[in-house]
């Protein structure tokens, strides 16, 4: 079965040397995907195998987690788990379970990518998986972004390289290698809509189309590439008409209703995403709601949305906002060596000389160790201003720092906060988010600075 092999390194997903996160439930698909991976030759990946136990089913999750263990420990990789009680998570924060347990699986590997200077985080969606998915958003009502699904590079060093893989293909394959799995008992239970939907919709619609499931997936395909296209021109669209001032989106009216109602609409989520950071409870009534404040006789009026986002129209200028603290203003501070430094913008930096750790990683975005050595004082330590860059832990490309901010999900209101760490006129940590190459402590590093910065949220 070295097809399987073979498409999975076609996509070109992965960089040779690259350190990746593989999600491995135990499940036939992501045990399948671990295998893959391992056999890919030419790319000698350094895969960490990551494990969270829902803590749902007793002592099957925690035979699940044992599994996983043993499987890391037989490809000698490895093996990063963690405990979370789902339930109580889900009831805390008012998600459906499977909502719950998808926020704490991807908060989770991210971590992991952060301690262990991973790019890339593979998780074992299939063909069925992204069919499956394409439903789902369609009962719950989607336009072209919701249907195209899921992405085989997706955001947030997310890959899915086994998205045109049938559930079928891969367990053909763990046969043909001998490897076995574990089954999810409540993969069973149809009072879970995806379940319901693997059970009893699509078998139903198998009676029209026998190949129901590789159509939808096919049909996502085309819709994501349609989408890839109008995010584009969206965003061309949005530098041309919007500018972005105060923490503030705003709109000249004239020229946005020139734009055509479909383009408009895309406008409007491009400018809420800016500023939150993220879209969710915003549905169509509100965007047509803010297109008719923009067509509307009156001159002055308002309009509020959930999270906090209000858009205000004042004659010729539609405005969007997020309740937010105050600007921060804008500051310098040195830093010439250890100590506690209070920063102009309320918060402190702390800094001193620590033997090597063991494990640089910290499990805390607030604390950082850096190379004494690749990070020389004097420090010069400011906000972040539009046009900055720099080089990612495991990187060797710069990347614009508004790019980081936008693949974390930072809101337009919360970046002027995040301070900004430069060594000899180069960033080694953006505070809070990410550190840079610069500062990379390896185990050859002598003098180590381990670093902390407090009161980081507003």
């Amino acid at each position: 079965m070295n097809d399987l092999v073979t498409h999975v390194r076609s996509q070109h997903l992965f960089s040779p040397g690259e350190t990746v996160v593989v999600a491995v439930s135990g499940g036939a698909d992501s045990v399948a995907l671990l295998d893959i991976l391992t056999r890919l030759d030419d790319e000698r990946l350094d895969l960490v195998v990551a494990h969270l136990n829902h803590c749902l089913r007793g002592a099957e999750s925690d035979g699940d987690e044992k599994f996983v263990s043993d499987l890391a420990t037989r490809y000698h990789l490895p093996f990063v788990a963690i405990r979370v009680d789902v339930a109580s998570f889900a009831i805390a924060e008012g998600f459906s379970l499977e909502d719950a347990g998808r926020q704490a699986r991807y908060a989770f590997f991210h971590e992991v990518a952060r301690r262990r200077g991973a790019t890339s985080i593979a998780v074992a969606h299939h063909l069925d998986d992204q069919a499956e998915t394409v439903l789902i958003r369609l009962l719950r009502g989607a336009g072209g972004t919701g249907l195209s699904a899921m992405a085989a590079s997706g955001d947030n060093l997310i890959k899915r390289p086994l998205l045109q893989i049938s559930r079928a293909e891969l367990e053909h394959y763990l046969k043909s290698r001998g490897l076995s799995w574990r089954t999810d008992s409540t993969n069973a239970d149809t009072a879970i809509l995806r379940n319901s939907i693997r059970h009893e919709l699509i078998p139903t619609l198998r009676k029209y189309n026998p190949r129901i499931s590789e159509r939808l997936a096919a049909t996502a395909e085309i819709l994501a590439a349609d989408e890839e296209l109008l995010a584009h021109l969206t965003g061309s669209a949005f530098d041309r008409l919007a500018r972005v001032d105060n923490d503030k989106v705003i709109f000249g009216i004239e020229a946005l209703l020139k734009e055509h109602r479909g383009l408009r609409l895309r406008l409007y989520r491009h400018g809420l995403h800016e500023l939150r950071g993220d879209l969710m409870r915003i549905a169509l009534t509100h965007l047509d709601a803010i297109d008719r404040l923009a067509r509307s006789s009156r001159p002055n009026a308002s309009l509020k949305l959930p999270g906090a986002l209000r858009v205000e129209r004042c004659y010729d200028r539609l405005s969007f906002t997020c309740a937010a603290p105050p600007v921060a203003q804008r500051w310098e501070h040195v830093v010439t060596g250890e100590g506690s430094h209070l920063l102009p913008n309320g918060m402190t930096l702390t800094v001193r000389l620590v033997p090597p750790p063991q494990d640089p990683a910290t499990g805390s975005q607030k604390l950082a160790y850096l190379s004494a050595e690749g990070a020389p004082f004097p420090w010069l330590v400011r906000p972040f201003t539009p046009g900055d860059r720099f080089t990612p832990l495991g990187m060797t490309g710069s990347q614009k720092v508004k790019e980081l901010f936008i693949n974390e999900k930072l809101p337009l209101h919360e970046r002027s906060r995040v301070p900004l760490v430069f060594s000899a006129g180069e960033i080694v940590w953006v505070a809070g988010v990410r550190l840079g190459e610069r500062g990379r402590v390896t185990p050859a590093t002598g003098a180590v600075l381990r670093v902390e910065i407090l009161e980081i949220t507003p």
